[in-house]
């Protein structure tokens, strides 16, 4: 790989994500040169703060380049009349100066972005959402959120929210039905979707009926086993979560819903989902294709690099 100065441009995408921080290194041509994968520091700034730098200087190293321009998907939103950020699952950046921090640390040009933006808009350029006049990316990880985007174009809204679905609230007829209690979230607010439909809601789920699973992964394979327990928790998930996308197109109407996080690895929500969607919606409305993201875990890194690309080139 040649070095900054003999032609060679990269750009740095920073996936910042509940349980990891991922920064993937991209050429010209979004060819993947580097990555590298750390654990998120979620209750310890100053530990977040250096895992960032540490990612940084490892890639220059690597590359053999410095001051490249880097995009920053971060979890939660920005006050944009303060610049401090609200973040429910890496609790260790609420209220902070993130941007402002980074910049005085990294001392090179960077874009900041929601991290669930960040996947839709990669998806929408090259993968499974390209060629849609509109795209979803629901992303179903530590929380659910997303990013909605037009034409390829990022569509974030007044307050830079636009796709925070997973804030909707679970109706209290679906509570019922399922004898599941209000959970407050991590946002303030109480019976939030994501607490339901994410991979943690369905960890949840299972142990409210009885069952021990740590995470998602292990019910659904205590599921395929047979577990009875396992696939009543399935089936209510499946539930909660079709009338959630129902909602969503209801609401916004895309062209093609693309999943990501953890879950998006359950092939049979791809073949189930088009079926638990259609009870919630009316008479005429078809369910939009709802594909499997073409960049799997790095798609955030790499929307975050197509917010880089965006910036000057550095001197």
């Amino acid at each position: 790989m040649a070095e900054q100065g003999t032609g060679m441009q990269h750009w740095y995408g920073i996936d910042v994500g509940g349980t990891k921080i991922e920064l993937v290194a991209y050429d010209q041509a979004l060819v993947e040169c580097h990555r590298e994968r750390v654990n998120t520091p979620a209750h310890d700034y100053d530990a977040f703060l250096d895992a960032i730098s540490a990612l940084v200087r490892g890639a220059d190293a690597v590359l053999g380049t410095n001051g490249q321009p880097i995009g920053i998907g971060l979890p939660g939103v920005r006050d944009r009349s303060s610049g401090r950020q609200l973040s429910a699952n890496v609790p260790s950046l609420t209220g902070r100066l993130v941007g402002e921090d980074l910049q005085a640390r990294l001392q090179r040009p960077l874009a900041f972005g929601n991290d669930l933006q960040c996947f839709a808009l990669s998806e929408a350029h090259g993968g499974a959402g390209a060629g849609y006049p509109s795209m979803f990316g629901a992303i179903l990880g530590t929380g659910a959120g997303g990013g909605f985007c037009v034409g390829g174009q990022l569509v974030a809204g007044a307050n830079g929210i636009a796709g925070e679905w997973g804030h909707w609230s679970i109706p209290a007829t679906l509570l019922q039905r399922h004898q599941l209690p209000v959970l407050p979230c991590a946002c303030g607010l109480r019976g939030c979707l994501e607490r339901y439909v994410s991979g943690n809601g369905l960890a949840l789920i299972h142990e409210g009926r009885g069952g021990d699973a740590l995470d998602a992964g292990a019910v659904v394979a205590l599921a395929h086993a047979g577990d009875a327990i396992a696939g009543q928790a399935l089936a209510i998930h499946r539930d909660l979560l079709g009338y959630s996308l129902a909602n969503l197109i209801l609401a916004i109407d895309p062209h093609v819903i693309v999943l990501g996080g953890g879950l998006s690895k359950l092939e049979q929500l791809y073949r189930d989902l088009p079926a638990a969607i259609a009870p919630y919606l009316f008479q005429g409305v078809r369910v939009p294709p709802i594909l499997p993201p073409a960049f799997g875990d790095a798609g955030g890194a790499r929307g975050a690099a197509l917010l880089a690309r965006q910036l000057p080139l550095p001197h």
